[in-house]
């Protein structure tokens, strides 16, 4: 096994390997509770049943899409990367294509693994290096801060810190209602060991909220803490039952917007964490066709168990900085997300309170991607700041990637920079517009 994993020619150990591993899970482990909070639509008030997923199903499918995903990353590309449902994409999922687009969870979960399908096949036939390069990197950044902008959104409404005002639209909430204060309290020691560089800062903010939630009686204490594992049968299999429904232009752009930012996100993590391990070689990354198969695997197997799109995991640098270099680290990864199947009823505490912190705290790291964008350039800050903007105003992702992609032509070609724009976008921008004139029917 050393031999497999190269421990020598990477100058690791079992014993460095496991520590990463067991860091890159605490780092990642919010999303077992913040997934099935977030699919299930359990912040969602007066929500009639069955519009949302069941979640104790979803928080099995969460942990198995996690470590199934991490394994095949782990022992076929062989990269010390962990992949778990992901964020952002899940808000998505919920609040934009269940929510505002009234599509059933159902066939929303047939297009994840569309989606996953359509990752497969590209990485195969070797087209995804020029679907990658299609998409100017200053809207794969605008989306990325935008994602960050909406899923914070999210957190400060579930928090109760943004609520609905009729004449503004939004406003500030009574800061003064316990359960706004127990997120706000969360928010804070959750920046507190963020600043003081704690790996798994999120998870721990998560646990010392929900502590102190129980502690003041704004949670209920949990009957117990080790249970059985839920039953996955509401939602297993699903995926496929419903595949005949995604043929409307309404889910074509869903299955695209699933597809793009699972793309561009695991590019992203796969390429920033090799680096930071040392395992780029001539600026180039070995066996990039595995790793994003791997991904690509995770999310098609993790849709049939029942969860949104499954994908590398940026938190898995934690773990590379705890010495993790071989693709073990993400094993021992695997081997704690099946571990923590035994502890659903955790859940219980979990309450928005608890999981608005996380949501904030993801949504300023996501954020930072505006940096990367050449703001001095007109034609480039238009469609980047509409995407960016357009993601929380209109509560969708999918809308801000639309704008973002209509513009992105128009302002390149009047600036006499037509040349540089692949087909592939004007193709894009083109659906984009047929989905905002068809959008209502």
């Amino acid at each position: 096994m050393k031999r497999y994993f190269q421990f020598d020619e990477l100058g690791t150990s079992y014993r460095k390997e496991f520590i990463a591993g067991l860091t890159t899970f605490l780092s990642m482990a919010y999303i077992l509770f913040v997934n099935p909070a977030t699919l299930s639509l359990s912040t969602v008030p007066d929500l009639p049943k069955g519009v949302g997923m069941d979640q104790g199903a979803v928080f099995v499918a969460t942990a198995l899409a996690a470590a199934i995903g991490s394994l095949i990353m782990g022992i076929f590309a062989r990269y010390p990367i962990a992949l778990a449902p992901g964020m952002g994409i899940n808000a998505f999922f919920s609040y934009t294509v269940i929510l505002t687009m009234g599509i059933p969870w159902q066939t929303a979960i047939a297009g994840t693994f569309v989606s996953g399908i359509l990752f497969i096949i590209l990485t195969a036939t070797g087209l995804r290096e020029k679907v990658i390069n299609a998409i100017p990197v200053e809207l794969k950044h605008a989306v990325a801060a935008g994602i960050g902008l909406f899923i914070a959104f999210i957190g400060f409404q579930n928090a109760g810190i943004i609520v609905n005002n009729d004449a503004v639209l939004v406003g500030l909430g009574d800061l003064a209602k316990g359960t706004t204060l127990l997120a706000i309290f969360g928010v804070v020691i959750t920046v507190i060991l963020m600043t003081r560089g704690l790996n798994g800062a999120v998870f721990f903010g998560m646990v010392v909220t929900a502590i102190v939630g129980m502690l003041t009686g704004l949670i209920k204490t949990p009957d117990a803490v080790v249970g059985s594992v839920p039953s996955i049968a509401p939602t297993f299999g699903a995926a496929l039952t419903h595949i005949g429904d995604i043929f409307t232009l309404k889910m074509l752009v869903v299955i695209l917007t699933f597809f793009f930012i699972d793309f561009f996100d695991t590019a992203g993590t796969l390429v920033a964490v090799a680096n930071q391990a040392g395992l780029m070689k001539g600026n180039k990354l070995p066996r990039a066709g595995k790793a994003m198969f791997a991904d690509a695997a995770a999310t098609t197997v993790g849709a049939v168990l029942g969860t949104s799109t499954t994908t590398a995991y940026i938190e898995s640098s934690a773990g590379v900085a705890a010495g993790g270099r071989s693709g073990f680290t993400a094993v021992v990864a695997a081997g704690f997300f099946l571990l923590a199947l035994f502890f659903s009823p955790l859940l219980a505490v979990v309450t928005p309170a608890v999981t608005a912190p996380a949501l904030i705290i993801v949504g300023i790291l996501m954020v930072s991607s505006l940096s990367e964008i050449d703001w001095k350039k007109f034609e480039v800050a238009v469609p980047a700041f509409f995407t960016v903007l357009a993601m929380p105003l209109t509560y969708s992702i999918a809308t801000g990637i639309a704008v973002g992609f209509i513009f992105y032509p128009i302002t390149m070609v009047m600036k006499g920079r037509g040349r540089e724009i692949h087909p592939i976008m004007y193709g894009m921008a083109v659906i984009f517009v047929l989905y905002f004139i068809f959008l209502k029917e």
